[in-house]
């Protein structure tokens, strides 16, 4: 007669007596199991042929397929054919109804799963599931991929967008990033944790996987390119990037008003207006005192900075550019001579790599990134002044590009509209006002309008379409003069001097959606920090620097933090 047994207040109230009960009978059912005793069925397999024993009630209470199975016409047969799951697997997974574990390997993951699949073992799945996200480099991604396209396991499936999501900058530049079809990339683009340094990163993958097949893919091209956090671009980078994008000319539109309109941003329909959790940006500051190197971290919350790493460097003059999650230093001046060297330290872990040397020694030389290849410029090999211009790619390496037009060096370089724009420096004649623009397509040099003056030193920012130059030293000791250049007409303008205290101008930077100076105020001995009131025309102090003889200065992803 069946009965429904509902746990007494005694039993419930002595869960230790109960947990020793539930032990005590698992114990005599594995026993049963092992010495094969009452067994009611047996399972008959191929490849190779085998019997599996087994009993009906603990399989049935383990997997709806067997529930269904022994509830079914042949339910009662003493044995029982399954032609579709090796012996070896079955066995497996028959011992897994009965304690919950498997022995689940990296050789044998792929047929554990799809068998888990067929016998409803949700348990058996997640645990397959587990063991191939933990060796996903041993049972490479490749593999993973193939085996979730057979098995359509949603779990794997979501694990797998995970891992995308954390290592979105590996996988976009994989070949099977760019046969991912349009739901599974816009869950990955649509994710607040994607781990991407800029938002013109997940911009340029979006490309990448667009120009593969572009007749196929223009219909669905807005919808990924509305995952974007649109506003976190400027509105030149929205009219040379994504209006043009077939299909995105609105999306454009309504973040160019969000940025540039404020008051009617709450009439403005857009999909995300925040940055990723995974981009909010903070300072990181090299800075020497003699030859004591360490990184500072500005802590936007207090208003204080504070020491990230100390570093081991025993050259000088390096060139320092942010590389995903690298700080590269590219070449420098070591006991009184020109180096070629490149080093990266990984931000995150704070470790230390060799990379593969340029061709060529420099200092006073820039680097820049453009379409994710890193450009060495010009410089000095000893004393001799190089025009030389040479292009980093891991994949091939330092490889020499064409040449400045006019050699130079404490130049500066910048990118606007997919192309390099070196400005300014020096020579054996002296400083320079020539600027010259590099087209990577045709891999050629162009001479531009000259600057209004010779400059040495200086900072450039793009900002709004146009080039924004200022000095490090100012000539006038009232004001910093300023200009810009317009690229449409090839011309430079002066505007309104920067009217700021400073002595020396050590870089101006676009952060937080404000303007940022750093440098030495003529009446102060510390490094100072300000920000630009737009509202009230004036410069704001913030939490100074300490004084030290040199800083430069990177602007990283929150997210590249170590919080040790």
């Amino acid at each position: 007669m069946a009965t429904i047994f509902t746990p007494g207040p005694a039993l419930q109230s002595n869960s230790s007596e109960q947990n020793r009960f539930m032990e005590k009978l698992m114990a005599k059912i594995l026993s049963f199991y092992d010495e094969q005793s009452l067994i009611d069925v047996t399972f008959k397999v191929s490849n190779p042929t085998a019997v599996v024993p087994a009993h009906r009630l603990i399989l049935a209470a383990a997997s709806p397929y067997f529930e269904n199975l022994f509830r079914g016409e042949q339910g009662n047969n003493p044995v029982i054919e399954i032609n579709d799951i090796d012996s070896d697997t079955l066995e497996r997974l028959i011992t897994f109804c009965y304690t919950g574990e498997a022995p689940i390997t990296v050789n044998n993951v792929g047929a554990m799963l799809k068998a888990a699949i067929v016998l409803q073992l949700n348990d058996a799945i997640n645990s397959c599931v587990d063991c191939i996200m933990k060796n996903i480099n041993g049972y490479t991604l490749q593999a993973a991929y193939t085996l979730e396209r057979e098995t359509q396991c949603e779990r794997l499936k979501q694990k797998l967008i995970e891992y995308e999501i954390k290592n979105f900058m590996e996988i976009s530049r994989g070949v099977e990033f760019l046969s991912f079809d349009v739901e599974k990339l816009q869950r990955i683009l649509e994710s607040d944790n994607l781990n991407i340094p800029r938002e013109e990163d997940a911009y340029d993958a979006i490309k990448r996987w667009f120009n593969y097949d572009v007749p196929a893919r223009q219909e669905p091209l807005p919808h990924l390119i509305a995952c974007l956090r649109l506003t976190q671009f400027d509105a030149d980078f929205l009219l040379t990037h994504i209006q043009p994008l077939p299909g995105c000319e609105l999306l454009a539109f309504k973040a160019i008003s969000w940025i540039r309109e404020p008051a009617a941003r709450t009439k403005i329909s857009m999909r995300f207006t925040e940055p990723r959790a995974t981009c909010e940006e903070t300072f990181l500051v090299i800075c020497r005192s003699e030859m004591n190197y360490k990184l500072l971290q500005y802590n936007k919350a207090e208003d204080k900075w504070q020491e990230y790493a100390s570093l081991e460097i025993d050259y000088t003059n390096y060139w320092p550019i942010l590389k995903d999650e690298n700080i590269l230093f590219i070449g420098g001046y070591k006991n009184g001579v020109s180096c070629n060297i490149v080093r990266s330290l990984n931000i995150r872990n704070k470790t230390w790599q060799n990379l593969p040397a340029m061709n060529q020694a420099r200092r006073g030389h820039r680097v820049v990134e453009l379409d994710g290849k890193i450009y060495a410029i010009g410089g000095l090999e000893g004393n001799k002044v190089l025009s030389s211009v040479e292009r980093y790619t891991p994949s091939d390496g330092w490889e020499f590009v064409s040449s400045l037009t006019v050699g130079r060096f404490d130049a500066s370089a910048e990118i606007l509209n997919g192309k390099l724009y070196v400005l300014g420096g020096r020579n054996i004649n002296g400083a320079l006002k020539l600027v010259e623009c590099y087209n990577p397509d045709s891999n050629t040099w162009t001479s531009c309008a000259d600057m209004t003056e010779c400059r040495v030193s200086l900072h450039v920012r793009v900002h709004k379409g146009h080039i924004y130059v200022l000095e490090k030293y100012s000539a006038n000791q009232s004001s910093q003069s300023v200009e810009r250049y317009d690229p449409e007409r090839n011309t430079w303008s002066k505007i309104c001097c920067l009217n700021a205290e400073w002595a020396r101008i050590e870089n101006v930077f676009s952060f937080d959606n404000k303007l940022w100076s750093f440098g030495h105020p003529k009446h102060d001995d510390i490094s100072s920090v300000s920000v630009y009131d737009e509202d009230n025309d004036r410069w704001v102090k913030k939490c100074s620097l300490p004084n030290v003889d040199r800083y430069t200065y990177n602007i990283v992803p929150v997210a590249l933090l170590s919080s040790k």
